[in-house]
């Protein structure tokens, strides 16, 4: 009798993961920029900032220069968008997007209820049991799962052997594992081309700060610079956000691919071995 464990990625497992995404994203929209204060520090009062400002200078320096005020504090997700601008952000979000999805879809199909459900094996072994061999073809046919697949090709082919009900079986889960990898496939397309644009921005911003050097009669100056070299940097970044993750799960999903494959095709040829008689010679 063929028992499940519960699956790592059931309805409670995804609503968690939901919620971690989106605890990671308001963390990161709220996230002011580096060297900058945060957006929820307390502005001092407009009597006491005065009041400081007299106290701090001088007696007598009234011609005094007023000290430079500080750094305007801006938000991290914003200074992200304007360094790399509209086309970049356009391209990387559609990456995102899709990786996202392809993550969602794989997770939700790589399942042993999906794959392998527990309802349906034993099922189709009661009918086996009662000798109801036409019933028990019908169930494995009528079934979308990949167990089920591969037991309607195996009993297909009973009239033509045991050993070629086997054959017809490895053709239909090599079918089947096929399928699977190929959808799965996107995810690695994704997770390689993702640090290649990100490496295509590099370049481009990099080469806008020295075109700002070499067009400058004068010395530039670092801000003048730091427009090119931020988007080098962010683009980096955001291709290198892309593609870590989407390697993660593309490695974890192929791999409980083939396992649940591994696992289909034991139990598949458990269910048949029954009729491993047909077809050979009576003695």
């Amino acid at each position: 009798m063929l028992t499940t464990s519960e699956p790592l990625f059931g309805a409670r497992s995804l609503r968690s993961w939901f919620a971690l995404l989106l605890i990671l994203s308001a963390a990161f929209v709220v996230l002011p920029a580096p060297g900058s204060r945060s957006a929820f520090a307390q502005e001092p009062v407009a009597g006491e900032a005065a009041a400081g400002a007299d106290a701090a200078a001088p007696a007598g320096a009234g011609a005094a220069a007023a000290p430079e005020a500080p750094a305007e504090s801006r938000n991290f997700l914003m200074w992200m968008i304007d360094a790399c601008g509209w086309f970049w952000m356009i391209v990387f979000s559609l990456c995102s997007f899709i990786m996202v999805a392809l993550i969602m879809m794989n997770l939700l199909q790589v399942r042993r209820e999906v794959l392998l459900p527990s309802d349906f094996v034993e099922e189709f072994e009661q009918k086996l049991n009662g000798k109801d061999f036409q019933g028990a073809f019908e169930l494995a046919r009528n079934d979308d799962s990949f167990v089920g697949r591969v037991l309607a090709a195996g009993m297909g082919r009973l009239s033509r052997g045991y050993a070629e009900a086997v054959e017809g079986m490895q053709e239909a889960g090599e079918d089947e594992n096929m399928a699977l990898e190929h959808r799965l496939s996107y995810l690695a397309l994704i997770g390689t081309i993702s640090p290649m644009l990100g490496l295509m921005g590099t370049v481009q911003g990099m080469i806008a700060s020295f075109d700002k050097i070499a067009t400058s009669t004068v010395s530039p100056k670092p801000s003048e610079l730091a427009e090119g070299i931020s988007t080098a940097l962010f683009t980096t970044l955001l291709g290198l956000g892309i593609a870590i993750p989407a390697m993660i799960f593309y490695s974890f999903l192929k791999n409980r691919i083939q396992r649940l494959a591994l696992e289909i095709g034991m139990v598949s040829e458990g269910l048949m071995s029954r009729f491993a008689a047909v077809g050979k010679p009576k003695a």
